[in-house]
């Protein structure tokens, strides 16, 4: 079992002990944080969805993101991330919620926003949403977005730990 399988397998585990439904709301990683949990049978008692929202569209109408926000702030900010984050928990049943937004590559990075920065958003019932900031380095395409998926199962398990 790959790192990846194992960080999934504690997260449900952390869910059902908790009692907790997850939903996921992802740019960079395409879903790829709910096929990691939905790869593993049972997990439905668990994971109740996963917003694919990699346009600023989806962004806005799925998840309630501010057009304000995407103006100032861009799709990659911890603005962004912590809306996108707060609007999954908002349209779900979950009791925790995990958003990702970034620069994959290998285009479309900038100085300011380089390829592979991720912003991460944590929602989770009954404490204030954060955001954390990664820049993965180094990494290809595909690199970039397995990094991805691991920091944010790795932030839920955290969350439901501390929580």
């Amino acid at each position: 079992m790959n790192e990846r399988e194992k960080l999934a397998h504690a997260v449900l585990a952390a869910c059902e002990a908790r009692g907790l439904m997850l939903a996921t709301a992802e740019s960079c990683t395409g879903g790829m944080i709910a096929a990691a949990l939905t790869d593993i049978a049972g997990s439905s008692s668990v994971v109740d969805r996963g917003f694919v929202t990699y346009s600023n569209e989806a962004k806005m109408e799925m998840l309630g993101v501010c057009a304000d926000t995407l103006a100032a702030h861009g799709a990659v900010s911890s603005e962004t991330a912590l809306e996108m984050a707060a609007g999954a928990l908002a349209r779900s049943r979950a009791g925790v919620a995990i958003a990702v937004t970034g620069v994959a590559g290998p285009g479309g990075g900038s100085a300011e926003k380089p390829v592979g920065l991720v912003w991460f958003g944590l929602a989770l019932q009954g404490h204030e949403t954060i955001a954390e900031k990664r820049l993965f380095t180094g990494l290809d395409r595909a690199g970039v977005r397995v990094a991805t998926v691991r920091t944010a199962l790795r932030m839920v398990l955290d969350a439901l730990k501390a929580g």
